[in-house]
């Protein structure tokens, strides 16, 4: 099943089992980059067994709002990243997730327990850097996360966490690494370095390698980083 609205200039899917049984339920927001998310839904599905809502957010500026401070842009043919992650986190806040609460209140008729964030690739890296800027979310799944991203891993050891963060879950591609790129070949060390990091911060962690590169089986891997967040 599936209801949709929009807000704040996002288009906002809400994917759910029909007749679901438990009263409250964890609801995963995910942001996407192109797509409302059926292909994740429905993979995740073949794969959980545990009752969940997820909410899929697009249109999305990418590179604007899933970054979380400026950098140059890698490529000739993308746009610079602007970091204006904080702004976003601010309408997903103020704006996004009451209404969420709003429509699995009033039409899914479920009391929400926790919220998980969730993203592939920069969306990875925000998940990640949302939970030093929200106390908002109980979990994070980063899945190829961009955590090759300028400074970031510094950032991540010199702060904390605003909430009370349970689990943490890391994922890769054993490809993604191999690159001629020197700042996006740093993905899998900083990625390690910060799963074990968190990991002494007596968080439930882990770190999964996929077969393939960047854009191998995106759909199969964050159902696979639901099925453990919600174990």
């Amino acid at each position: 099943m599936k209801e949709s609205f929009e807000i704040a200039g996002k288009i906002i899917n809400l994917f759910y089992t029909e007749n679901m049984e438990e009263k409250e339920l964890p609801v995963i927001i995910l942001n996407t980059f192109d797509e409302d998310g059926q292909e994740i839904w429905d993979k995740s599905q073949e794969l959980n067994s545990k009752e969940y809502i997820l909410a899929t957010i697009s249109n999305i500026d990418w590179n604007k709002e899933m970054s979380p401070w400026y950098m140059d842009k890698l490529f000739k043919t993308e746009e610079d990243y602007s970091g204006k992650a904080d702004e976003y986190i601010e309408i997903l806040t103020s704006k996004i997730v009451p209404e969420i609460r709003k429509q699995v209140d009033e039409k899914l008729h479920k009391k929400i327990s926790k919220f998980i964030i969730a993203g592939y690739s920069l969306a990875g890296l925000f998940a990640i850097y949302s939970l030093y800027k929200t106390n908002l979310f109980h979990q994070a799944i980063s899945c190829s996360g961009s955590l090759w991203y300028p400074n970031f891993l510094d950032f991540a050891k010199e702060n904390v966490f605003l909430g009370k963060t349970e689990k943490v879950y890391f994922s890769l591609g054993n490809k993604e690494s191999k690159t001629r790129n020197e700042l996006m070949a740093k993905v899998e060390e900083n990625t390690k370095i910060l799963e074990q990091f968190y990991k002494t911060q007596g968080i439930q962690t882990i770190y999964e390698e996929n077969e393939g590169n960047h854009f191998q089986d995106v759909s199969l891997r964050l159902a696979k980083g639901i099925r453990w967040s919600l174990e």
